[in-house]
Parts: structure tokens; sequence; C-alpha cells
């Protein structure tokens, strides 16, 4: 199964899984030897704390790895933009309850930051929108009952 990412999400993933294996990796190599330098390791905090980092940061690079290696980057430029909602667009919204506007960026779950507008394909509001158009009304399944948005653009960022 195929991991759709933006080009800055794939990009933010290949970061971190640099950072884990030319910093992180080794520091933690480092407190682990560190560490057995002390001794008895039956009652060693630190060496403790190594290990569990250790396993994290492992963990992390096969997870990283795994959704690089299965990733299908989308870049929406390249997209035909003809108005649709689709993976990797930015839409402007208008609730039609309450005339609040909002700008969603449609990510990969990984790269979902509500905070910043990006919200996941796999959210209510994306499999909403996904296939409509400008105009359209979509109904969207918020914890609050239904709403209905109105799409007032589709940008191809």
């Amino acid at each position: 199964m195929s991991t759709p990412l933006t080009i800055e999400g794939a990009e933010r993933l290949k970061q971190e899984l640099h950072q884990l294996k030319t910093v992180e990796r080794p520091s933690v190599i480092n407190a682990i030897s560190e560490a057995r330098a002390q001794g008895d390791l039956s009652e060693n905090a630190e060496y403790d704390a190594a290990k569990e980092r250790q396993g994290f940061i492992e963990g992390r690079i096969l997870e990283l790895e795994a959704k690089l290696s299965t990733a299908q980057i989308i870049d929406p430029r390249s997209l035909e933009q003809d108005g649709r909602v689709v993976f990797g667009v930015t839409v402007e919204l208008e609730d039609l309850d309450t005339s609040e506007r909002k700008i969603y960026k449609i990510v990969g779950d990984d790269e979902a930051d509500l905070k910043v507008g990006k919200i996941s394909i796999s959210s209510p509001i994306s499999r909403a929108l996904i296939g409509k158009s400008v105009g359209d009304v979509a109904t969207v399944q918020a914890p609050s009952g239904p709403r209905e948005v109105e799409i007032l653009e589709v940008r191809y960022l």
C-alpha cells in the first residue's frame, strides 16, 4: 500500500531520517558505551535509559524507511487543474451556517497539523471534499453533527 505524501512532507521525513542516522544513533551508541564502562549494568539507570532510547530510534528509523519506500509523492502543480479537490490541494471553504471561512491543505496522515491548516487525507473534512469542485457544497460529519461547507477556491500550489 502506498503512502501519499506532498513534496514537503517527503522532504521532512527524509530530514528526520538523516538526523536519526547521523546524530541521534551515534549519540545513543556513545551513551551506551559510557554507561557500560561504569560497571554493573543491573543497577545502571543511564544504561537502561540509553538502551530504551536506542530502541525508540531504531524503531523510528525502520518506520521512516518503510514510509519513504512506499511513498507516492504528489506535486499538486503537476495535476490537471480542473478545480476539483484532490490530494495536495489548498482549498478555501465557507461554513454555510456560520459564514466562517477556512483554508486547508490536504496532506498525508504524517503531515497533518491543524494549527497550520494541514488536514489529513483521511480526515472527515477531506473525505467530504475529495472529488468535489469549486461551488459545490459538501456535508462534513463533524463531532457536533453534520456541517455544510461550500468550496470557494481550489489552489494547486
